[in-house]
């Protein structure tokens, strides 16, 4: 590619809109331009990195067996209605109508899409076991889209779904999975960890995310240095210490100006661990076939050393979606904003119970009255509830093997999920076993999202002059420049170089060393030849890598193409022993 002619041009300074490094990069490079919020347009240089990422992810997959295709992002909103995902999913879903009045939906993800074509595909266990995945767009209108392409509405994902007639394969195609998506972001030169994770919205049982540990993560992970433990936030178990004693009494006493932990455990000269807190909270539940929306009031009674997690709040609850509560709806369950607990609460409302309150005794909690709690509240005894684990991990916090837990942002840029019988049961996806039988697939959805895989690299490979990707993903593996007028020795290399298959980005304009150089260190492409007029006197080319711009080497312009070869070969070689191959035992 000739710079003269490319359609993209460099900026000097980002737009004000960039919030990351790796965004600002981008728009300054000419990888991609913002549409509009959470939408973004690839320029030639970001489809080329986004298509080479794309190769790479198909390479794994086909080697672990899987059949790609291609599903409409327009569905038809009836195979959603099959499994209720039409009416639980909020506003991230954009609905619509055709013109015969017909509703449909911009998908969001594909479970519904590839079961309803497994259903009329598979018949027999003679089919099984199947895997097919796609590369394709999906649309989730995201309230608070940021960081470029780390959190967008409009994107390109490889998603892939696996069927098998038992849970044994399920297993098998989850592990190879589990060790392809290892490969992929290594191919890449990506870091990752995988941790365990919440299905969310998916269903299922068990699932996994692959995160880049980033500052500008929105996802907590919680580590442990000594077993190795990980988890995101929103699932993250540690081991809690319980105070277990003899009960004692329920008394009410006057606590005035203490709406608060803190200031209830100053007038008390208590611990924290010596109290119940209560966090109120709005749950939307909607009926899977009607659609109809309920809200319930819930409240969280947590130890006043805890906080609660929401996730596992929700989870526990089993609400669409949860909100806080607003002080007229607390009032209207009988219970005081400030002094509230779930003592003497309208039976209506959904009580759960963090397990550190059900194994401790005695604990301080509000008496649903203004300026008054009550001393020594016991679970089972005053109040009843859904006992779980809702507490939110924090640094600090003792992992189960004994060990200090450590917390670090990350961005999600892959998950797999074990979805079981969540979609063919709900969509009638049968296949007639050995005994005759008809039985449900079993199913697993895993994803990648391929514009936040971009958007990582660039914040993995960048340093103040601008971007360095690894040769396997960088737009171009070779930027030529010239600063000579003999045109002829520049276009003769370039032909050389791109006629052995070489990728080669050309800087042929007619502007200066310093704006070819500047514009060079921006992009970022491996491997930059320079032909200058002293250097050329000698028969050589200035070569440098972009990894490390201090050192200039020489070499020779008659060996330079095979020389040129060698030195893409030594890089990817490098890259290829970091190739990360981590198994999974289920």
């Amino acid at each position: 590619m000739r710079m003269s002619k490319m359609f993209s041009r460099t900026l000097r300074e980002a737009p004000s809109t960039a919030d990351s490094k790796g965004y600002e990069l981008l728009l300054r490079a000419g990888f991609v331009r913002q549409m509009g919020a959470g939408i973004f347009s690839l320029l030639p240089l970001g489809y080329r990195t986004t298509t080479k990422i794309e190769n790479i992810i198909r390479e794994e997959m086909d080697e672990i067996g899987g059949q790609e295709i291609l599903m409409p992002v327009v569905n038809p909103a009836d195979i959603w209605k099959e499994t209720g995902r039409y009416y639980s999913i909020d506003k991230e879903m954009s609905r619509f109508s055709d013109r015969a009045n017909r509703d449909m939906v911009l998908a969001m993800t594909h479970e519904e899409d590839a079961t309803a074509i497994a259903r009329n595909e598979i018949g027999s266990y003679k089919k099984l076991p199947q895997l097919i995945y796609q590369i394709q767009t999906k649309w989730r209108d995201d309230a608070r889209p940021r960081a470029g392409l780390i959190r967008v509405r409009e994107f390109t994902m490889k998603d892939s779904y696996s069927f098998d007639r038992n849970i044994e394969g399920l297993n098998e195609q989850y592990k190879n999975h589990y060790a392809s998506y290892f490969r992929i972001f290594s191919k890449a030169g990506l870091p990752v960890i995988v941790v365990g994770a919440d299905s969310g919205m998916m269903g299922g049982k068990i699932s996994h995310e692959y995160m880049y540990l980033s500052p500008i993560g929105e996802d907590t992970i919680i580590t442990c240095d000594k077993c190795g433990y990980t988890a995101n936030r929103q699932v993250a178990v540690f081991q809690k210490e319980y105070f277990k004693e003899e009960e004692k009494s329920l008394e009410k006493i006057k606590t005035p100006n203490c709406k608060t932990i803190e200031d209830l455990c100053t007038l008390l000269n208590i611990e924290k661990r010596q109290t119940a807190k209560a966090v109120f909270m709005v749950g939307t539940y909607i009926d899977d076939k009607t659609g109809e929306e309920e809200e319930k009031l819930i409240i969280a009674t947590i130890r006043g050393d805890f906080d609660v997690e929401e996730s596992k709040l929700q989870k526990a609850c089993k609400a669409n979606s949860l909100r806080p509560a607003h002080e007229d709806e607390i009032k209207a369950a009988k219970m005081v904003p400030g002094y509230g607990s779930a003592i003497n609460c309208d039976p209506k409302t959904i009580i759960i119970v963090d397990d550190s309150v059900k194994k401790s005794n005695n604990l301080v909690a509000g008496a649903n009255e203004e300026e008054y709690h009550f001393l020594n509240t016991n679970y089972g005894r005053d109040y009843t509830g859904i006992v779980a684990d809702i507490a939110s991990a924090k640094n600090g916090y003792t992992c189960q093997c004994g060990n200090e837990l450590k917390e670090n942002r990350g961005i999600e840029v892959g998950n797999i999920f074990q979805l079981g019988t969540r979609y063919s049961e709900s969509m009638n996806c049968y296949f007639t076993d050995e005994d005759g039988k008809n039985k449900p697939v079993i199913m697993g959805s895993y994803g990648i999202g391929v514009g936040r895989f971009l958007a990582c690299l660039a914040e993995e490979y960048n340093d103040e002059q601008g971007l360095n990707l690894p040769i396997s993903v960088a737009p171009y593996q070779v930027h030529l420049i010239s600063l000579i007028k003999d045109k002829e020795l520049g276009e003769k290399i370039y032909k050389d170089l791109t006629s052995k298959g070489i990728d080669v980005l050309y800087d042929d304009r007619k502007e200066s060393p310093g704006v070819k150089f500047a514009d060079a260190d921006l992009i970022g492409i491996p491997i930059r030849i320079t032909l200058g007029n002293r250097s050329v006197k000698e028969g050589k080319a200035e070569v440098k890598f972009r990894n490390n711009l201090s050192e200039n080497l020489l070499f020779n312009l008659d060996s330079i193409t095979e020389e040129i070869q060698k030195s893409i070969d030594n890089l990817k070689s490098e890259l290829t022993k970091k190739i990360v191959h981590k198994e999974l035992s289920l």
